[in-house]
This record gives C-alpha cells, sequence and structure tokens, in this order.
C-alpha cells in the first residue's frame, strides 16, 4: 500500500535500527529494472545446463571473449619484456602481470604510471594485451578502514576472510578511484581482481562509503559493481573473483582447489580434467580459467612443477590441450612460456591447433565421463552452426594402451542421419547415426596420453 503506482517486481531490504530490537523493512520497486526470466522445460542436467549456457551469452555476450593469456611472475623489466616477446612469439594474445610479481598499481606515482605505460605501449606494439593483478580482500589496511565488527567495534575479526578492508571506507574509495587512475593512465587491458567478495558488513559510522552497519553490504557492492561497469564500458577484461557476470565480469575462476597444485603433475592432469568436467555444467568454457603451476604454487616440490619446462615438455603440452581442448584459458603462472626451441614448438603446435578449432572448442561441452584415473573420459563440443559440428577429446590416465568402443551423443550438433568423423587431421570416414542419434565409436589410446576427434556433417 505505500508504493505510489503498481508494481510487479520489488526488492526487500532489512535494515537494523540503531539501539533497537527492531529491524526496519524497505520495499524498493524495481519498475525501471530490466529482469531476465530462464524457462527451464527437462530435469536433465545436460539440458538445463546448456539451457544456462545460452542464456549468458545472451544477456551479457561479453563473457564469450576468450584471450589466450599468460600469468607472468615478473620481478624486474627484463622478464616483463621477455614475456612480451615469447607471448608474441608463439600466439599469446594477452600477459597478466600475476600475483608475486612487482607490478604495484597502488602505487600512483607518475614515474609507475609511465613505466607501465611504456610497458603497454611496447606489448601493443607486438599485438599483444596487458594485465594485472590486484588484491583487495584478505589484507588489513588500517584500523580506521577496515571492516568493524558490530560486536566488538574492532576491525578484522568477523570479515569472510579474516581480515579485509571495507569498500566505503576512505582507503576504498581512494582504491577505486585509483584503479581507475592507473587503466586511464597506462593503457593497460585487463584487470585481475581478487576480492572483494560479497557478504563481509561494516558497523563503522564513519566510513563516507555507507552510513552504518544496515547499509554496508549494500553500498560496498554497489561501488564494486560500479567500479566493473566502468572498466567494461571502456573495454577492459575483467577476471573476477565471483558471479559478477551481469555487471561486466568476462571470466571467474572455473573451480578447483589451490592446494591441488601442490600434487605431482600426473595427480594434477586428472583433477584438472574433474575441474573442467564440473565446472562447465552452468558456465561457458569461456566463462572460467583453470591454472596450471609452471612454478612452484604452496610448496609441492619439483615433481609439482614444469619448470624446467624441456624436461617436462610431455606434462606441459598434456596440460595445455586439457585446457584448450576444453576451450578454457589457463593461468599459466611463471617467468616464461619456453626455455628451449623444442619447448617454443611445441607451444606454438597447441595455439596453431587452438586457434584453428577456436569456433567448436569455444562452443558447448556435452559430458561423456568425467575422469577418475582409472578408464578413459572426455568431453564433446557441439556447434550445429559450424563447419566442425563436434570436437571430441578423450583422455587414457592409465599406464597400459586402452582400447574401447563407446556410444557418442551427436543430436546436439544437429545431425540426423549421417556424420563424417576423423581422428586428429586423418581421412574422414561416414557413419551412420543411431536411432537415438549417436554412434558407437571405437578408439585406441595410448598409456597416459589423449586423442581427439572432429565431426561434421
Amino acid at each position: 500500500g505505500a508504493l505510489e503506482a503498481p508494481c510487479l517486481h520489488f526488492a526487500v531490504r532489512i535494515e537494523r535500527v540503531d539501539h533497537e530490537p527492531a529491524v526496519r523493512i524497505v520495499v524498493i520497486p524495481l519498475r525501471d529494472r530490466a529482469f531476465h526470466e530462464l524457462l527451464l522445460g527437462d530435469y536433465n542436467r545436460e539440458q538445463r545446463g546448456l539451457a544456462i549456457r545460452k542464456m549468458y551469452p545472451v544477456v551479457a555476450p561479453w563473457v564469450m571473449e576468450n584471450p589466450i593469456f599468460m600469468h607472468l611472475v615478473a620481478q624486474n623489466d627484463e622478464q616483463v619484456q621477455t614475456a612480451i616477446d615469447q607471448c608474441a612469439a608463439t600466439g599469446y594474445e594477452a600477459l597478466i602481470l600475476s600475483f608475486g610479481s612487482y607490478l604495484d598499481m597502488e602505487d600512483s606515482s607518475s614515474e609507475n604510471l609511465k613505466k607501465w605505460k611504456d610497458f603497454a605501449d611496447y606489448a601493443h606494439q607486438k599485438g599483444v594485451k596487458i594485465g594485472c593483478y590486484s588484491l583487495f580482500s584478505s589484507r588489513s589496511i588500517s584500523p580506521d578502514d577496515d571492516v568493524i565488527d558490530p560486536k566488538t567495534g574492532k576491525p578484522n575479526t568477523h570479515a569472510l576472510f579474516l581480515k579485509a578492508p571495507c569498500f566505503g571506507s576512505r582507503w576504498g574509495l581512494w582504491y577505486r578511484d585509483n584503479i581507475k587512475r592507473f587503466f586511464s593512465a597506462t593503457g593497460f587491458d585487463i584487470w585481475e581482481n581478487d576480492g572483494p567478495y560479497p557478504g563481509d558488513v561494516c558497523a563503522s559510522t564513519t566510513h563516507p562509503g555507507h552510513k552504518g552497519l544496515g547499509d554496508s553490504q549494500w553500498k560496498q557492492l554497489e561501488i564494486q559493481k560500479e567500479l566493473y561497469h566502468w572498466l567494461n564500458e571502456r573495454g577492459i577484461y575483467i577476471n573476477s573473483p565471483d558471479w559478477y557476470f551481469l555487471d561486466g565480469t568476462n571470466k571467474i575462476a572455473m573451480g578447483y582447489k589451490e592446494s591441488n597444485f601442490k600434487l605431482p603433475r600426473a595427480t594434477q592432469k586428472i583433477l584438472n580434467r574433474q575441474n573442467i568436467f564440473d565446472a562447465t555444467w552452468e558456465k561457458t568454457p569461456s566463462m572460467g580459467w583453470g591454472f596450471v603451476p609452471l612454478t612452484e604454487y604452496g610448496g609441492g616440490g619439483p615433481e609439482s612443477v614444469i619448470e624446467p619446462l624441456h624436461e617436462h615438455i610431455k606434462d606441459y603440452e598434456q596440460l595445455m590441450m586439457q585446457y584448450y581442448g576444453a576451450g578454457i584459458q589457463a593461468c599459466y603462472r611463471g617467468p616464461r612460456l619456453y626455455d628451449t626451441e623444442d619447448t617454443r614448438n611445441m607451444v606454438v603446435k597447441v595455439i596453431s591447433w587452438y586457434k584453428k578449432y577456436r569456433e567448436i572448442l569455444n562452443s558447448d561441452i556435452i559430458h561423456l565421463r568425467r575422469a577418475d584415473g582409472r578408464d578413459w573420459d572426455g568431453i564433446l563440443h557441439v556447434n550445429p552452426f559450424l563447419q566442425e559440428k563436434g570436437l571430441l577429446m578423450l583422455y587414457n590416465p592409465t599406464d597400459k594402451k586402452i582400447m574401447r568402443t563407446i556410444k557418442v551423443p551427436l543430436y546436439y550438433t544437429g545431425l540426423k542421419d549421417l556424420a563424417e568423423i576423423r581422428e586428429k587431421e586423418g581421412a574422414f570416414k561416414r557413419i551412420k547415426l543411431n536411432r537415438d542419434y549417436s554412434i558407437d565409436l571405437t578408439f585406441t589410446i595410448n598409456p597416459e596420453s589423449y586423442t581427439w576427434f572432429v565431426i561434421a556433417g
């Protein structure tokens, strides 16, 4: 009865009344907002996931951008220039200075901004985009700027990640403005944002970005969303920690446990394929990133990393093929992409293969068998609108050569009667579809290896 006009959609915000046990319920009419509704017609997991994966490119088309990037760990200018040169030499399209590098976005001095503008100009001359990582949460700024616990009146005791600044604090607003200043001054193309994470509340009544506890969560989220909108409007690619796709984010974490990357390489390969399988039910391949520790990440020793790259070239190649074969960009985190001519040739070969089949590899995934380390596993890309209607990736994690016959579902390729299929770059063979739009495929894979098939009409 309090609304001025009939309103179909509204939001409800519950605010605590200061020094009282009561709460205030605020009804917010949303008559000027846009809404998207997706009607799901089946309980089948694959069909429901396909519907969601078809929706996001329509309402947030930027999620389909999927540049090939390296995650550089650099401690000096020479390493940055070398990485840019290696990206250009191998076909990589972007470079992100990773966490642990010496770039400091919070240094707003003219000298710092000019140095990174010069690097951006150099990368652009080479046809390479450049970006950087910035940490917001999981650290303390000062008692005046951190989130305040409403129970104790002290900072850092209740934040989701134990320590966190408030985005509505003076420092938080400065941080937002400084991010904009950095990108405006340097011409950088990509921002990887670690935090802030939704959920933190702040009881401060002196922060300029919010009034008190009641509006702190909402106001912090609004500040973050405005920053993402600003970046997206300027064509700056955003890797963010959470599901902010409708606010301008291009990519989020695919989903993984960081401690897994200190396990042996053979184990990582299986776990990575499990992560790919699990993450692509409701995300397109371009919406998530994976991880490959070229150098040590969180411990693990020599058996967990790829460096020296030429000594582990087989593992390096398969990790690349697993991710690019799923259409997923991984953070290849280290100081370089190759160390010898053989390694460079391998990287060029994989990137060239990915670019050749890029459209189908970035298309929807049909889930065939989840990796378990005991038998074959695989996924199938499908797209009825391409010349390649499907691309099948198959893996053998065992230490023995295997031959299997499996049923491959081709319903979502759009093929009805006949399919043409070839293994790798071999000759096409024509196969008649079964009545359920599947084919029976027999294949052989060497120990601890993989193969792939192209399917056409």
